[in-house]
């Protein structure tokens, strides 16, 4: 491998998003679980949904720290070794980005304290709304970032300036680029992987304390109500995903082409479920549906779909590793519909919960890691998938790197990421297993210690 400058950057850049992006979609999907639990608490005065609330309440503050800290460092690269890309874009890219700190995290963060230490300080009406505003400030951050993110994949809207020898993109309608081709769609499917993220890691912590026979009815409320919205995300993935092509297909067809292992322009375009692709020979081999592809595209089976090579290799993105991340993702997203509606079939049968099914209930405690693998080949498939652009049709990657760095500043700044990630990965795992070991009912005992503490002082103090 040559390790210049882009290639480390690239790599540099792949490493701190993909451990950023385990963190989001946990906070959005536990938040909007946070928002059921809480309001099944107000209706019906049941402690234990209160116990379910405030022991995802922890949970949901672990992650959300690691995942704002994480964060940051992405902003820094765009100056550090993006700097080219950042002038070409910074009029565009900035709009949304000022508008996620603006109207998402303000919003997010404002309310956070409410959610994290109001429980006995502000009505419950009024911890309930603080929970609705982080649920909803976190999936605005998640929009406002896919709509920078989707300009890159389908830019409208701008027109290319040169200011003293430097060609810059500038906004010629701000609405129309929010609302791109592509930015509704995608921010679906990101939402809705994030639903089912959030939701497995409740399925997982639940079926832990099933499977050691703790805290069961917690468990089993908290487990009933995550399989819910894990099974309506995951049956409504491939009806967003079928759109998501349809759009790829207009936009970007190198990346449907590689996708789908498709080098030849052709009519009744096969759909491989599994398969390997060699772009030397040109050929791609495996179990795949004649015309599918071709009538997923066009409604149509002699639909005419564009292969590879219809464009210059340079312009080829890498194509068995974006055929291979692309369908390992699909796979999983059908995994997760099979086993979803089995659990909420066996749920309604009122068998979920029996020895029976206890390999089942299993199943579900080291499964929190797939969709976190799914999301992370969904945001691999997109962005290897652009290649050669890293905006698409109008900056190659290889022109948006700073030309001000060297290589092994590169590679020093990405080893003490390594290292410092790393570190910071255990200890969001020492918090979890710690709050998890603890179980909910360390809350209610901390509080009762706070309380006798509290009374205590009161009897000492002069009067």
């Amino acid at each position: 491998m040559n390790w210049d400058v882009e290639t480390l950057s690239r790599i540099q850049f792949a490493f701190t998003i993909m451990f950023h992006y385990i963190f989001p979609p946990f906070s959005i999907g536990v938040g909007l679980l946070l928002v059921f639990y809480e309001s099944l608490y107000l209706i019906t005065k049941k402690k234990i949904y209160e116990k379910i609330t405030r022991f995802w309440i922890k949970i949901f503050a672990a992650n959300f720290s690691v995942g704002v800290a994480s964060g940051i460092v992405m902003e820094f690269e765009f100056g550090t070794n993006w700097s080219t890309y950042s002038r070409f874009v910074g009029d565009i890219f900035g709009s949304p980005l000022a508008a996620e700190g603006i109207f998402a995290f303000f919003l997010e963060s404002g309310f956070l304290a409410i959610l994290l230490f109001g429980w006995n300080r502000v009505k419950p009406g009024m911890h309930l709304f603080a929970t609705i505003m982080v649920a909803l400030g976190s999936i605005l951050s998640g929009f406002w970032i896919v709509v920078a993110n989707s300009w890159q994949q389908t830019p409208v809207a701008y027109e290319i300036v040169v200011d003293y020898g430097i060609r810059r993109a500038v906004i010629t309608d701000f609405w129309e680029m929010v609302f791109n081709p592509s930015a509704m769609v995608r921010f679906t499917h990101v939402i809705l992987g994030a639903w089912i993220q959030g939701a497995f890691l409740v399925m997982s912590v639940s079926a832990y304390y099933l499977i050691k026979k703790k805290n069961i009815e917690f468990a089993q409320k908290s487990f009933a109500i995550a399989l819910g919205l894990a099974a309506i995300a995951s049956l409504a993935q491939p009806f967003v995903g079928h759109s998501h092509a349809k759009i790829v297909a207009e936009w970007q067809p190198t990346k449907l082409a590689a996708f789908e292992g498709l080098y030849e322009t052709q009519t009744n375009a096969p759909l491989y479920l599994i398969g390997w692709t060699d772009p030397e020979t040109r050929e791609t081999s495996g179990i795949a549906i004649p015309g599918m592809l071709s009538f997923l595209v066009h409604g149509d089976f002699d639909g005419e779909v564009i292969g590879l090579e219809e464009f210059p290799e340079e312009d080829w993105p890498a194509v068995n590793g974006v055929f291979q991340s692309y369908h390992l993702m699909v796979a999983l997203g059908m995994l997760f519909i099979a086993v979803t509606l089995l659990s909420l079939f066996l749920l309604w049968r009122k068998q979920l919960f029996t020895p029976k099914w206890s390999w089942l209930i299993k199943f579900y405690i080291p499964a929190v890691a797939l969709p976190v693998m799914a999301n992370q080949l969904g945001w691999v498939s997109a962005e290897r998938g652009r290649q050669p652009w890293i905006v698409q049709g109008l900056l190659r990657t290889s022109e948006g790197v700073s030309k001000s760095i060297s290589a092994p500043e590169v590679m020093i700044s990405l080893t003490l990421f390594v290292i410092v990630y790393i570190l910071l990965f255990f200890i969001w795992l020492y918090v979890l297993d710690r709050e998890i070991k603890h179980g909910p009912d360390h809350i209610a005992t901390a509080e009762a210690g706070y309380k006798k503490k509290s009374e205590r002082m009161d009897v000492i103090k002069p009067h």
